[in-house]
């Protein structure tokens, strides 16, 4: 598992879709020790034009346009991380890392 990794969750959390998309973006270290857990982006198909959404697609192995959402991280099992759909590009995760930047107030 990488950080920047894509992967589909079924039924997370009270979510009412039945599959939902959501990015890794703990740190590397953290995936790689035998930490159960780690930090996750949920991935929606609308956008509301805020600061700290990213814009993928296609391009990250998704079906259509869709936003990665900083605002809403959520902690994962790794268990539940099984369903591999793609990753971001190096420019791709320079813009994850701005946005979550913008969504913890650390600039």
């Amino acid at each position: 598992m990488k950080r920047g990794e894509l992967y589909r969750v079924r039924k997370p959390g009270g979510d009412p879709k039945e599959f939902r998309a959501f990015v890794v973006v703990s740190r590397q270290t953290l995936l790689d020790s035998g930490f159960s857990t780690v930090i996750c982006a949920p991935i929606y198909s609308r956008a509301e034009g805020l600061s700290t959404q990213v814009a993928v697609g296609i391009e990250e192995g998704l079906k259509h346009e869709s936003w990665v959402m900083c605002d809403n991280l959520a902690s994962m099992r790794k268990t539940e991380l099984t369903n591999y759909v793609g990753s971001l590009s190096p420019p791709k995760l320079d813009e994850l890392n701005r946005a979550l930047r913008i969504a913890l107030q650390l600039l």
